[in-house]
């Protein structure tokens, strides 16, 4: 620690979820000591990452994908139990197992230029001088709320999917769910047999995607995503270019009609929404938006690391425009095996940059 209070590390490492924690686990693999050599910093309440706030009618049974931590795989959870306890303890296990000694809950507020080619990190808990960061804060504290003429004037309830709790709070009501992803078709499934009426609103045809996914097709995706950040544009989610799987509970939602998908309406009323083409109003009481997120980077803006197309540009998991900054969970490396890999490339770089090897340009 210097005289100003500030603490010398060479990593920080900004999210504990599974990109963070997978970059965290690598430089304990390349012997680096948490406290002196990494800290990890997490601003939400325990270990869970985002997935300590889903709502509780997300149950492990209903998880499509999610990929075990270098390390150390999870088996024998119950089907029956809300994801979030299943994929909070399981977190909770690895940081105990591999010592990670993540500190929480720590807000990151600002990331800037240092002294000496440092980064200088600040936070609720003090501030931290780093040779180099890996951000790993994911989406969820970022939703994204499109804005709509009449938006202001509506009676009901308007609520984001980060903010659903479960299908009961819609008992009786009329309810306008939208967006064409997989948290609004699950929601939307979810809130119907409750729901006194639901309509199903997208700003594009949805695409749903019959048979097997494999890695070549997989692959094929992860490369439109990342060819986005390449070029300094925004990422788009990885699902949103593989389309929404052709399940049982989809096709029952189609051939009922609960999945019948309008175009997005115009403006919003106070007692529903409407669409000028048609001259037609639907009365709703609560507007849910299953609209997605955002990337959390907020914190990086001091670095002026955006692009003018509004992204960061990224190689790998590199900032292009800093080669100190390693972004996962970003963009191609959004899914949970994507995270995992992220991780450990963005090790591999930090390494070579803190051992004074060349970088790629």
């Amino acid at each position: 620690m210097d005289n100003f209070g500030v603490r010398d590390v060479d990593v920080v490492v900004v999210g504990a979820g599974q990109a963070g924690l997978s970059a965290a686990y690598h430089l304990r693999r390349t012997g680096a000591e948490p406290e002196r050599g990494f800290v990890v910093l997490d601003h939400a309440p325990r270990p869970g990452g985002a997935w300590q706030f889903r709502w509780p009618s997300l149950t492990w049974g209903k998880v499509h994908g999610m990929h075990a931590l270098p390390g150390m795989e999870l088996t024998d959870a119950d089907p029956a139990r809300p994801s979030a306890e299943v994929v909070g303890e399981y977190f909770d296990r690895y940081e105990r197992a591999f010592g990670l000694r993540v500190r929480r809950p720590v807000d990151v507020r600002a990331v800037r230029e240092g002294e000496a080619g440092r980064l200088l990190v600040e936070t609720s808990a003090g501030s931290w001088s780093a040779r180099a960061l890996i951000n790993a804060t994911g989406t969820w504290d970022r939703p994204f709320w499109p804005r709509y003429p009449g938006q202001e004037t509506f009676r009901g309830r308007q609520l984001h999917t980060a903010r659903y709790a479960g299908p009961e709070e819609f008992a009786g009501q009329r309810v306008v769910v939208v967006g064409g992803g997989a948290s609004g078709t699950q929601h939307l499934l979810e809130i119907a047999p409750y729901a006194a009426a639901t309509t199903w609103v997208t700003r594009r045809p949805p695409v749903f995607r019959e048979g097997h996914f494999g890695e070549e097709a997989g692959r094929a995706a992860v490369a439109l995503v990342e060819e986005r950040v390449r070029r300094g544009l925004p990422p788009r989610s990885v699902v949103s270019v593989t389309g929404l799987p052709l399940n049982d509970a989809i096709r029952r939602g189609l051939a009922d009609g609960v999945l019948d998908r309008q175009p997005m309406f115009d403006r919003i009323t106070p007692d529903g929404v409407d669409w000028d083409d048609e001259a037609r109003h639907v009365d709703a009481d609560v507007i849910l938006w299953a609209t997605g997120f955002r990337p959390a980077v907020d914190h990086l803006a001091p670095l002026r690391l955006r692009e003018p197309g509004g992204g960061i540009r990224v190689e790998g998991t590199r900032a292009v425009a800093d080669a100190r900054i390693h972004l996962v969970g970003y963009g191609p490396s959004a899914s949970t095996i994507g995270a995992n890999r992220a991780g450990r490339a963005a090790v591999r770089d930090i390494r070579r940059l803190l051992a004074g090897e060349p970088v790629a340009a």
